[in-house]
């Protein structure tokens, strides 16, 4: 194969085909240069331009994960009620508008309100947007269609990052209330660019349709969501314990932190697409979840090593370990879409999505305090248990998958896997 083969080759696993998949990632890129930007600018902005505190920012961000954990079941089933489109556009432009309210924030009281709303919103929009790409797209093109636009994603998050380094560069006031007026109004054009989307038709629901909270007594499928959201630890793994593995632990160099953010950018971009194969039903979306956990119990065994050795070494090491947790994180990822595709009925879908990211919302309460304290505080000792753990996940997943196709979902009136038909 030759070169411009090879790069052909490449390209169709990062540019998305012509049609509703490329729609959705582009949406997915634009959204993600408003969030990227904000994430990355987000503390400057509370403690430079609002005057806040390190200690109130952090208790609103707190209040506001708290009220996003409770909310996500009720708040998903208003996606089997009104649609997810709906749902999704009215989502967008609250959030267009909580963000403009930002500059005019006086006060702890004022910055709480806005969090805690965008939390909500964001919980909503959040199954909405992938409701509709279960709903619109037929069951062998939903996984990779989602692989596409994670992708897409971190395209938007990375040049969101780029602008926010411009804002941070400038440091001025003015320079921050542009940045969230900026952010707003791409979340408009977000609005607009979904409101164009195709329409789907609203799913036949049961006569009498069961309470938004009725999800959570459905225990086959709760316990595969509370093992998946479990796995989900791999972002918090990376982006906060193995950096401060690396501070307290090696003799690497600070900027390798930041090197190995840009590795895990690059490597979702170029093979998201590529890992999602073989996710698109049940029991493949739970062997790739099991692979995706014995590949973060294997990350476990390999990070300590970087402890114990010195200079380029340890880089070798930091590196084998990231690329072990983002090949992980890449496969995981696509069985957890493999199962919302597959296992929650179409007339439920929303209640059923919400509950499922009540587990990875569960994870983000325990993950940072009790990883840390694992894999930090103890000196390395502590990776051992970790990874018995993570194996302990994985090979419980598969079995619990098949638990939770062999008993009826509750309101289930349609197989998950029919396809409704798009309303030009």
């Amino acid at each position: 194969m030759g070169a411009r083969d090879t790069i052909r080759t490449a390209a169709r696993h990062v540019v998305p085909p012509a049609g509703l998949t490329r729609a959705l990632a582009v949406q997915a890129m634009v959204y993600a240069v408003g969030n990227g930007l904000f994430q990355a600018g987000s503390a400057v902005f509370f403690t430079r331009a609002l005057g806040l505190s390190a200690a109130q920012v952090g208790l609103g961000l707190s209040i506001a994960a708290g009220v996003s954990l409770l909310g996500t079941v009720p708040l998903g089933g208003l996606t089997d009620r009104y649609g997810p489109q709906r749902v999704w556009v009215l989502g967008l432009v609250l959030e267009a508008a909580l963000f403009a309210t930002y500059p005019f924030v006086g006060g702890f009281a004022g910055f709480l309100t806005v969090v805690v709303a965008l939390a909500a919103v964001h919980a909503a929009t959040g199954v909405a947007v992938q409701v509709y790409s279960i709903n619109a797209l037929p069951p062998a093109e939903r996984v990779t269609a989602m692989a596409y636009q994670r992708s897409s994603l971190n395209v938007g998050f990375g040049l969101g990052a780029v602008i926010s380094g411009l804002v941070l560069a400038a440091d001025t006031i003015a320079a921050y209330r542009a940045m969230v007026w900026f952010i707003a109004a791409v979340f408009l054009v977000t609005s607009l660019f979904v409101r164009r989307l195709p329409r789907l038709p609203q799913v036949t629901r049961p006569a009498e349709p069961m309470s938004r909270l009725a999800v959570l007594r459905d225990r086959p499928f709760m316990a595969v969501s509370v093992l998946s959201g479990l796995l989900t630890a791999h972002q918090t793994l990376y982006l906060t314990v193995m950096p401060l593995w690396i501070l307290t632990h090696t003799d690497a160099p600070k900027a390798v932190i930041a090197g190995l953010v840009l590795l895990n950018t690059v490597l979702i971009v170029l093979l998201q697409v590529r890992a999602s194969r073989g996710a698109d039903s049940a029991p493949g979306a739970a062997r790739a979840s099991r692979r995706g956990a014995l590949l973060i119990a294997l990350f476990c065994l390999v990070l300590p090593v970087s402890g114990a050795t010195r200079g380029a070494l340890t880089v070798v090491v930091l590196v084998a370990a990231a690329t072990l947790l983002i090949v992980a994180e890449l496969i995981e990822s696509a069985g957890a879409w493999g199962l919302t595709a597959t296992l929650p009925p179409a007339a439920q879908r929303g209640a059923y999505v919400g509950a499922f990211r009540l587990g990875s919302q569960l994870q983000y309460l325990i993950a940072p305090a009790g990883l840390t304290a694992l894999g930090v505080t103890t000196g390395g000792w502590g990776w051992y248990p970790t990874a018995a753990i993570f194996t302990l996940v994985g090979l419980a997943i598969v079995p619990a998958v098949a638990r939770a196709e062999r008993t009826p979902r509750l309101g289930e009136v349609a197989s998950p896997e029919d396809r409704v038909t798009l309303v030009p």
